[in-house]
């Protein structure tokens, strides 16, 4: 998912969602998101950083993402540094085939130049911070990258990209809109799930957290990054609490996805619940904008933790 829009923006799009044709436009404005070889390299590279120190697999034969928003670069990522096959699951389709050729063509330069990993002053809202943006040689050693960027399997992964939405692609790169049946991947066959500023918009997220656990296989891991701000829905950053039930259906309309609201305990919570082990947990926390009193009443009780908080690096391991 992408950049956060403005609050007017969010209550025309609201009001736009009501006519017939706001899908088609929904598709052309995309999320702001993946449309940078250099955005998706940051991303993929952070995640694969993030695993290795906390024992995720690193080598991953499958990885599915959540929410590729508009490219499939990060997935592509995965499959130049040397997955096999990739899953792209989102509820609207933004990726498209020429912005895809684009994007895998510069991947596959930034890989081969083995480039420092974009750095936060590059992407400052790209999460989490690392102690280091050197190129991962130790993961990404030169073996595996001259396995990985063999021509014709760079030709093949081009192929695949070429043929999305023909009926004729290629099995190792699924791109699946909308996704709403889990049954759609088959059990135990993911090793890595990942997703980025895409499961604070996940409306039924214990099913969404059960269905990773049905998905991966043991030992396997999810890595995701989780933004708790109000995207764009509210002045401050955790404003988006202060609606009541009924306005903050006004601000979703019918768009097929807004936020959830939910806090960062609930998330923990219901990993914890699906089975799963979370092996890193980290927060970033921000003052809290609403005054207590001023919050819906479904958001007073909150813990000063989940006051706080306002985004969470988060792994986890299926034991």
């Amino acid at each position: 998912m992408g950049g956060a829009r403005s609050v007017l923006e969010n209550l025309t799009l609201s009001l736009l969602s009501l006519l017939p044709g706001f899908p088609a436009l929904l598709r052309r404005l995309g999320t702001g998101g993946t449309v940078s070889a250099r955005y998706c390299y940051a991303v993929w590279l952070r995640h694969l950083v993030m695993a290795a120190r906390h024992g995720l697999p690193t080598d991953p034969e499958c990885v599915a993402e959540l929410g590729p928003g508009d490219s499939l670069g990060i997935g592509l990522a995965a499959l130049i540094s040397g997955a096999e096959h990739y899953l792209g699951f989102d509820v609207v389709t933004y990726a498209a085939t020429e912005r895809n050729l684009r994007i895998l063509d510069e991947l596959v330069s930034l890989f081969d130049r083995r480039a420092a990993i974009p750095d936060r002053d590059e992407f400052p809202e790209v999460k989490p911070y690392l102690e280091s943006y050197e190129f991962p040689s130790r993961i990404l050693d030169a073996q595996r990258l001259r396995r990985a960027l063999n021509p014709d399997r760079l030709k093949r992964i081009e192929r695949a990209v070429a043929g999305l939405g023909s009926g004729n692609g290629d099995p190792a790169l699924r791109y699946v809109v909308p996704w709403h049946d889990p049954a759609l991947i088959e059990p135990e066959s993911v090793d890595l799930i990942v997703s980025q500023a895409v499961l604070e918009h996940v409306d039924d997220l214990a099913g969404c957290y059960r269905a990773m656990h049905r998905w991966l296989r043991r030992g396997g891991g999810m890595s995701h990054q989780i933004d708790l701000r109000c995207h764009g829905t509210a002045i401050g950053w955790d404003g988006h609490r202060a609606y009541s039930d009924l306005a903050w259906r006004i601000m979703r309309g019918r768009k097929p996805y807004l936020i959830n609201r939910e806090p960062h305990s609930t998330h923990i919570r219901l990993m914890q619940d699906a089975g799963f082990e979370v092996v890193c947990d980290l927060v970033v926390r921000a003052e809290p904008t609403v005054a207590r009193e001023r919050l819906a009443p479904r958001y007073r009780g909150l813990s000063e933790d989940d006051r706080t908080i306002s985004g969470a690096f988060v792994q986890a391991i299926r034991r």
